[in-house]
């Protein structure tokens, strides 16, 4: 007779807002094109940011628009040297939620599988996991054309559904008990998807 092999014990979280307090994302921007260009990418698209942050307007384009007007011609080495220096800078200054670290440890401590599924970019994330003692990370991929970054991204935004597809494509086929931590709108999909939902 067969024997039920025990299912994987996976914790999910999401990133800026669940475990980091604030966004990650604009700063890292700024460090590695400039806060001249980072403001001038920002201020052409003003009315469509205001939208945004009404409801009004696609994240996930306007996320597009910053990403090319800011990172498009920059080296891929240089950017990855940006995303070492900037995990260590985000480390350092220590502006994590406690109650989520707490939960991280409490996931380590039960030999858990812990997972970032972020919209964030994986350029830092992946520096950073390593302190947060994170075993994987499922971020956005910036693409290369050469040894440079085109603007784009590879697959798109990890945000929404986009999360729960990428998820489920590094789980494969095993049983898993899921637990998932998300601040957002954008985390929805993730936290309906997990046996032990928590909304931060």
């Amino acid at each position: 007779m067969s024997v039920a092999s025990e299912p994987r014990r996976v914790a999910a979280f999401d990133f800026d807002g669940t475990i980091s307090r604030r966004d990650t994302l604009v700063p890292f921007l700024a460090r590695v094109a400039g806060r001249p260009r980072l403001a001038a990418a920002a201020a052409r698209r003003a009315p469509q940011l205001v939208a945004m942050n009404l409801g009004r307007a696609d994240r996930d384009l306007e996320k597009e628009h910053l990403l090319r007007r800011t990172l498009v011609g920059a080296r891929a080495d240089r950017v990855s040297e940006v995303g070492e220096t900037y995990a260590a800078a985000l480390w350092n200054r220590h502006n994590f939620r406690p109650e989520i670290l707490d939960r991280l440890a409490w996931h380590r401590s039960e030999h858990h599988e812990i997972v970032i599924v972020s919209a964030s970019l994986e350029v830092y994330l992946e520096p950073l996991a390593p302190h947060l003692g994170v075993d994987h990370v499922i971020a956005c991929q910036l693409e290369t054309a050469g040894h440079h970054l085109t603007g784009e991204l590879l697959g798109g935004n990890v945000r929404g559904a986009e999360k729960t597809k990428r998820l489920r494509a590094w789980l494969g086929d095993a049983t898993v008990e899921l637990w998932a931590y998300g601040d957002s709108s954008g985390d929805n999909e993730l936290l309906a998807m997990a046996d032990h939902p928590t909304r931060v």
